[in-house]
């Protein structure tokens, strides 16, 4: 039996691992204590034991990098958190900006029987509350290449696909914003030295986004003669 601390590590490896910002498949110790709130000690610990235990491989002075044992337990936990997010948001009303705290306190929980009701009262969904791929029972999930919403241009059109999870006031503003799953942008203007965005959002007005906003939302471009409803 895998401890959930044990599930834990190897869910932020994983999301490290393949993040835009830090993938580049080695997760350095650093990285990975700022990650789960502990000590680069504790952390080095931790590596040792999942290297003990074949679900990574430690590299001194480099990182860690999982192993295929290990790569398939986090796509199981993850497979299970982003289902559990997006049944407390569609059957039980939870906001999207709390969803991913009560799934980290479910995922380890909760019996395959139960996973896959969950998968079939949703409908087998692909994605998840955030926009996320959710991965498949058999542990296979395809990674769309999205743009993020700073990268657009003046004049770009784009249609929202993916946002980050990782700050709850993030979230919410976001949603206030309008900057939601499904939602079109059209990027009015951009403001130089890192200035904020002006977007039209849906059949809004425009709004002024702050380009550390607009980087944690991902977008997929639409033709230029689409319009923004």
């Amino acid at each position: 039996m895998i401890s959930e601390s044990v599930q834990d590590y190897l869910k932020a490896i994983y999301k490290l691992a393949n993040s835009p910002d830090t993938g580049d498949g080695v997760v350095t110790t650093s990285l990975l204590a700022e990650r789960m709130g502990v000590s680069a000690a504790s952390a080095t610990n931790m590596i040792k034991k999942l290297a003990d235990i074949r679900l990574a491989e430690h590299m001194p002075y480099q990182g860690v990098e999982l192993t295929e044992a290990g790569e398939k337990v986090s796509l199981e936990i993850i497979r299970h958190h982003r289902l559990l997010e997006l049944y407390l948001s569609e059957a039980l009303g939870f906001a999207w900006d709390e969803v991913d705290a009560e799934a980290d306190r479910l995922e380890h929980a909760i019996s395959e029987d139960f996973e896959d009701r969950i998968d079939r009262a949703l409908g087998s969904p692909i994605v998840g509350a955030h926009g996320e791929p959710i991965p498949s029972k058999e542990g296979d999930m395809a990674v769309p290449q999205y743009l993020r919403l700073s990268e657009l241009s003046e004049g770009d059109r784009a249609r929202i696909r993916e946002v980050s999870d990782r700050d709850p006031e993030m979230l919410r503003y976001l949603h206030q914003q309008g900057l939601v799953l499904g939602a079109r942008v059209e990027v009015q203007g951009k403001a130089p030295f890192s200035g904020p965005m002006m977007l039209t959002i849906g059949g809004g007005g425009n709004k002024h986004i702050g380009m550390e906003v607009a980087a944690s939302v991902f977008v997929d471009l639409e033709p230029a003669e689409a319009s923004v409803t």
